[in-house]
Order: C-alpha cells, then sequence, then structure tokens
C-alpha cells in the first residue's frame, strides 16, 4: 500500500517529524494536493479544517486525519475520517500503518473511529523520535505546558508536564543545519518543569551547539515573567538573534487573571526594559478581542501596546475561540475604535504586525 500526505504549508513541520516516525516503519509519506490512493494522511487545525473535512468526507481512498483540530473534535471527524488520531502520532501512526497494511486495523488506545474511542495510555518520550529525517523541520525541544491558559490548546493536547529533548539528541540534529531554530512552548523553560526555570541546562544546550543559534524568537517564544538578567546574557552570549519574541496577550491585569495566565502586566514592562538593558529588541505578542474584555481592559491593551510600540515591536491578532478550550464556544468581542485606530497606525508605521481583523489569517 502506499501512502500520502496531504500537503499544507501550516503542517510543514508536523510533516517533517512524522515523516521521520513513519520512515523508521518503512512508510514514506509521499506529499500530494488532493487524496490519493491508498491511504491519505492529514493534519487538521482551526484555520485548515473547513476546507479539509469534505475533502475527507468525498475521498475515494483510506484516510487518516490527526492535528489539533482532530484532536478536539474526534466525534466529528471520526464521521468524515475512517481513523482519527487523537494527541500524539509518532508511535500511533506508524503503529496504525502497519494494521491497515496487515488487515487488522480496529480501534486502538488513541485511534477514534466511527465504532468508538479509547484514551491512548501513553505519551511520547522525545529523544525515542527524530524531529525530522529527509523532510526536514524544526527542532522540538520541549513539549508540554504547565500554565492553563484558557485559549491555548497545548496543554490539552500534550499535558501539563513538560517533556524536554537530550542536549545530546538536539546537537546531533542540529549539526544538520547552519542555523538552529526550534519548536518550544518556553524556549527559556528548557530542562525544567515549565514553572520554575533552570538556566544552568539552558546554558548548557546553547553552549553544546555549533550552530548559529536562534533561541526566544518564533517559533520557540517565551514568558515574559522567565526574562531575567541572567537568561538574557546566556542569549546574547550565544545566539545570533537580536529580538526576543515573548506574550503579553493583554494589558489587562484583569483580563489576564481570568486567562489564567499566570503573570502580570507588570512582568510584561519588566521583560520588555531588561531586553533594552540587554540591546535586545522586544518583540511582544497581544491577542484582542477576548469575549469578556471591556471597553477599559481594551483601553488597557492599548496603552501597553502604544508604550511597547516606541521601545519595540507588537504582534497582534484578534481572539480565535479554539476547540477543546476553555473558551471555544465564546466569540471575539469588537474592538473599540481607539484600539483599532491606534493598530493601524502602528502598523504604517511598522511597529506592529499580525491580524487583528481575522483570526484566520495565518501568522
Amino acid at each position: 500500500m502506499k501512502v500520502y500526505w496531504r500537503y499544507t504549508h501550516g503542517t510543514r513541520n508536523t510533516y517533517a517529524a512524522l515523516y521521520a516516525a513513519c520512515e523508521r516503519e518503512g512508510f514514506l509519506l509521499a506529499p500530494v494536493s488532493a487524496p490519493a490512493r491508498d491511504i491519505t494522511c492529514y493534519s487538521l487545525n482551526s484555520l485548515n479544517a473547513r476546507s479539509l473535512l469534505p475533502e475527507i468526507e468525498q475521498a475515494e481512498c483510506i484516510t487518516i486525519a490527526g492535528g489539533p483540530y482532530a484532536t478536539a473534535c474526534y466525534r466529528e471527524v471520526s464521521k468524515k475520517a475512517d481513523f482519527v488520531i487523537v494527541g500524539e502520532g509518532e508511535y500511533r501512526l506508524p503503529s496504525l500503518l502497519s494494521a491497515i497494511v496487515g488487515g487488522t486495523a480496529d480501534s486502538a488506545p488513541g485511534i477514534a473511529t466511527m465504532r468508538g474511542y479509547q484514551p491512548a495510555d501513553s505519551m511520547v518520550r522525545l529523544d525515542a523520535w527524530p524531529p525530522f529525517s529527509h523532510m526536514k523541520g524544526y527542532i522540538e525541544i520541549s513539549r508540554g505546558c504547565p500554565f492553563s491558559c484558557a485559549y491555548c490548546q497545548t496543554p490539552r493536547i500534550f499535558g501539563h508536564c513538560m517533556r524536554h529533548r537530550s542536549i545530546d539528541q538536539i546537537v546531533l540534529h542540529a549539526s544538520r543545519y547552519r542555523d538552529a531554530r526550534f519548536v518550544t512552548p518556553n524556549a527559556l523553560a528548557y530542562g525544567s518543569d515549565g514553572r520554575s526555570p533552570r538556566l544552568e541546562k539552558v546554558r548548557a544546550l546553547l553552549k553544546g551547539l555549533r550552530n548559529n543559534i536562534y533561541f526566544g524568537t518564533f517559533p520557540s517564544e517565551v514568558r515574559p515573567e522567565f526574562v531575567s538578567k541572567e537568561a538574557l546574557s546566556l542569549i546574547t552570549t550565544y545566539c545570533e538573534n537580536t529580538n526576543l519574541q515573548f506574550g503579553a496577550q493583554s494589558g489587562s491585569d484583569a483580563v489576564l487573571e481570568r486567562l489564567k495566565r499566570g503573570h502580570t502586566v507588570e512582568d510584561v514592562i519588566r521583560a520588555v526594559e531588561l531586553c533594552l538593558d540587554a540591546g535586545l529588541t522586544p518583540v511582544v505578542d497581544v491577542i484582542v478581542g477576548f469575549p469578556f474584555e471591556t471597553g477599559d481592559d481594551q483601553r488597557a491593551t492599548a496603552d501597553l501596546i502604544r508604550w511597547i510600540s516606541t521601545r519595540g515591536t507588537v504582534h497582534a491578532h484578534l481572539f480565535m475561540p479554539l476547540p477543546g478550550t476553555p473558551l471555544e464556544e465564546t466569540c471575539p468581542v469588537p474592538l473599540i475604535p481607539e484600539l483599532t485606530r491606534l493598530l493601524g497606525s502602528l502598523a504604517l508605521k511598522g511597529k506592529v504586525t499580525g491580524s487583528w481583523r481575522d483570526p484566520r489569517i495565518s501568522f
């Protein structure tokens, strides 16, 4: 049987990781732009699910769906796809492919079908699976998050316990690149429980690499309360990036508390100032239009954006309710004119990037 991967730009890194996992078991995931016989695999997220689900339903082949949307909405997706991988796919996808080829595919832990679903009883150990092989991607160094931000799918899919790839394995795979870039919920949490940094682990990682290192930049931003003089010293000593990206999400402490972000506006301000002291440009993520925002909350966010824009840049986007999160049944509230005008004005000056009008626009 031939196995194909329905390629989309936004799932490139997932493709790289699952290509490597399947390759070890003798399956090569050839990229296609439409479903193909015998088996076509899909990774669904909130941006592509609307267009891909009808395609899956009409496909004249065996279809396997996974990804954050499929994980959160496996009951819906299992009505259209033959098999749905719920959660992590490195072990389950090649195992499922072997079962299909052997004619023994039915229900298995972590796999949803029309007949039902049994939750998986294990999670992936990152060192057991390469981050990429022939199809290259970013190196995932950590997975999971101990925080419970109400808008975020990460802890709901990967758990609250952080898992880390070992330094030896990171260095090995990074050797295939000139520039080393990483995937992680919080780069400065490497080697830790995700709540209290262990900078000796970060230092050991950075010292072990022999690349041009980009750390704490997309796609491996950090949390503002993890920004410290010692942490920034590691970045300015070992890394090539001249900026640091971290999430503020709101300029209102009341909103941050309802989101369960685990930090305050003051933590954001302090992180900005520490970046400037270290000679790094702060790039700060902000989400606007949370469903419970008041006019005062949005004015507070406008004040923070205005302040940051004189010192760094802001990446702003409109709140998008993601399935499987506490806010999945909500909608973004309209932005007050003051905030809309500010974002537009700063965007023209190059101080704001992102999309605060349509959350479906990828950033």
